[in-house]
């Protein structure tokens, strides 16, 4: 049985560790807060199966109590990717630096350390193939419904699911003449932005205002009305996508996301910038958008090798023209040359001649002071002249 199934258990440490997850994500979104309690009751559930005896936080140990917990993750049936994983263990520390803070408990901010937290693989963003892209393209064009305009909308404009499901009815606004931008709301990162389309993404939105039916539910004014609620308006479009994918004789999986993943490298190929993209993509720091960047560096590896079969020092080098006529040398005009560089190699030998370091100057010695005796004896020296 899923521990998420399960539950909030009645455990003693349970009167600290809600405040705390609720203290933790007073600002995170609503399926932030449902992880930090689904993580709280998995550390609860397994203190309460294989350690009773635990009451108090100070008796929180990090072996056995979060070792033991972390090998229980690493265990799950089914596995666990490490994503998930990385989450799980991330929100129990932030938990515990909340209550040591709180609980004036200091051992408990040091249970669980940063080399805890599983590292997750590197994927590079799944692109399509220009071939699979014409092909979707081309079926989601034939069926022309409300679900196909929907997902040329994301392909075309490269958000994200969530943004795309919240746009509004009135969301293509004129910013000049015959230039158009969509205002996509606060998605995933809490960023709203601008993104320029052209005349085909115009068409799209006005084909899906067309589309609503004039008893559309009253959940706001959307553009893609949520009869049944978000989950299953986003589940209705994989489901088309992947339809869509098959009758175009496409065997792999393809998911909505991808639609972005293929704008986003559709830009970079076209030579937008980096900085271009990250504002189209919503992204708030380049690092993200980085990732395309790789896809892009595969292609020009790729440019790279057909090229190798004709390789530079293989290449003949163009044949030189030659003259016409053949040059006539003047001997006369050869030895002005020459007596004038001589001439100018002199000069320089004379004025190198003329200009030598001077050797420094010894430093000045101080005067030497008298000592008091021989200053008495030259006084004395100075009367018997004067008395003679």
């Amino acid at each position: 049985m899923k521990l998420k199934k399960l539950p909030f258990p009645r455990h003693s440490l349970t009167k600290f560790f809600r405040p705390a997850a609720e203290s933790v994500s007073t600002s995170l979104s609503d399926s932030s807060v449902r992880c930090y309690r689904y993580t709280v009751r998995s550390f609860l559930f397994y203190l309460g199966a294989h350690y009773p005896e635990v009451h108090s936080l100070d008796q929180l140990r990090r072996d056995p109590h979060l070792l033991g917990w972390l090998a229980l993750l690493r265990s799950h049936n089914p596995p666990l990717v490490a994503h998930t994983r990385a989450r799980s263990v991330i929100h129990l520390r932030r938990m515990l630096e909340e209550l040591a803070w709180t609980q004036q408990i200091p051992a408990l901010a040091h249970l669980l350390v940063p080399d805890d937290v599983p590292r997750g693989e590197h994927c590079l963003p799944r692109p399509l193939t220009p071939e699979q892209d014409q092909l979707i393209q081309q079926e989601l064009l034939r069926r022309n419904d409300f679900t196909s305009n929907a997902l040329l909308l994301l392909r075309h404009t490269g958000m994200r699911m969530g943004e795309c499901i919240d746009l509004s009815v009135d969301c293509l606004r004129a910013v000049g003449p015959d230039q158009w931008a969509i205002h996509v709301p606060l998605g995933k990162l809490k960023t709203e932005r601008w993104v320029p389309v052209d005349s085909l993404v115009c068409q799209l939105v006005d084909r899906l205002r067309s589309m609503r039916s004039p008893d559309a539910p009253s959940t706001g004014r959307l553009l893609l009305p949520r009869s049944r609620g978000q989950f299953m308006l986003v589940r209705k479009l994989r489901n088309a996508l992947r339809d869509v994918a098959a009758a175009a004789g496409i065997s792999s999986r393809i998911v909505p996301h991808q639609m972005r993943h293929t704008y986003a490298t559709e830009m970079l190929r076209a030579g937008v910038t980096l900085a271009a993209v990250m504002k189209l993509l919503g992204h708030k720091n380049p690092h993200m958008t980085l990732h395309y960047l790789e896809i892009t560096q595969c292609d020009l590896q790729r440019e790279y090798r057909l090229a190798r079969p004709h390789p530079r020092h293989l290449v003949p080098s163009p044949p030189t023209p030659l003259a016409a006529s053949p040059v006539s040398l003047d001997p006369t005009g050869i030895l002005h040359s020459l007596q004038s560089a001589q001439h100018v190699l002199e000069m320089f030998r004379l004025s190198s001649r003329r200009i030598q370091p001077t050797s420094p100057r010894p430093p000045r010695q101080p005067p030497s002071r008298s000592s008091p005796r021989s200053a008495n004896s030259t006084r004395q020296k100075n009367r018997q002249r004067l008395a003679g």
